[in-house]
């Protein structure tokens, strides 16, 4: 009998989630808006920011201390709902 597989993060654990949205002048506070409210405790210096080479595109990158998977799955549909974001990583 096999053992059940392990979780691939034990938690809490500290995780980054960056999302790519078009470099528009809200993008980084709907990003830091929407991380806030899944990770309330999200500090400012948790979070970066940096354009593309062509200056198209925002990347934001938060720092969470992630609490359970579930908690990671909703703030990924919540993010990857929204309008302006591209990409969620």
């Amino acid at each position: 009998m096999k053992p059940p597989p392990q979780p691939a993060l034990e938690f809490p654990a500290r995780f980054p989630i960056k999302a790519i949205g078009k470099h528009t002048g809200d993008f980084e506070l709907i990003v830091i808006e929407i991380v806030r409210r899944h990770a309330p405790d999200l500090r400012a210096d948790a979070v970066t920011a940096r354009v593309s080479n062509g200056g198209k595109y925002l990347a934001v990158t938060a720092t969470i201390l992630a609490q359970s998977q579930q908690q990671l799955d909703a703030l990924y549909r919540e993010l990857s709902a929204h309008d302006q974001v591209v990409y969620v990583l």
